[in-house]
């Protein structure tokens, strides 16, 4: 483990608001995914969860790691820790209204979510995979990190497929979705 050392100088430097830290981070792209897991104990068949990314990342490639961030205290949070296994779709500009639905604030029931998304279960983390996205990876959790308000999750890619032809992403940028144009 690295430590780094904060001097005294530095723990009295003024730090960005929320609203600025937002306004200067909204000008950088992002490509927009659905990390999904399989809850066993979610009923009798077990339930899904979901939620939209956009912090989702690239850490290796020998081990092949990924890495997303995921708001502490959410749904997504709650069940990743109790799972192990985890998947994420990179979503493709048809699934803006996909998109949407699972970022909303106080929304539906996951179950509801996904009873007309079209999706398969993945062979490893057993997470539904939405059909059509660019590409799609299977994750095991490796490491948890508590980092402000999220929790950001490393994760070794069990697989990684991409299904298709390759089609055009769907971007996040200044508070909305974009497409390339």
């Amino acid at each position: 483990m690295r430590y780094v050392y904060t001097s005294p100088q530095h723990a009295a430097a003024p730090v960005a608001t929320p609203d600025e830290f937002r306004a200067a981070l909204s000008q950088l792209a992002s490509g927009v995914t659905l990390v999904t897991a399989h809850d066993p104990e979610g009923g009798a068949d077990g339930e899904d969860a979901g939620m939209t990314a956009t912090s989702f990342l690239s850490v290796s490639l020998e081990p092949p790691l990924v890495l997303v961030s995921v708001r502490e205290d959410s749904r997504m949070d709650e069940l990743l820790s109790r799972v192990d296994t985890w998947a994420v779709s990179l979503l493709g500009e048809e699934h803006r209204a996909l998109a949407s639905r699972f970022a909303m604030k106080g929304r539906l029931s996951d179950r509801l979510l996904f009873a007309d998304a079209p999706h398969h279960r993945g062979e490893f983390a057993g997470a539904p995979l939405i059909d059509g996205a660019l590409a799609t990876v299977e994750c095991r959790t490796e490491q948890r990190i508590t980092a402000g308000d999220h929790t950001l999750l490393i994760g070794r890619v069990l697989a990684a497929r991409v299904p298709g032809p390759a089609g055009k992403p769907l971007l996040y940028f200044r508070g909305g979705y974009r497409q390339l144009g």
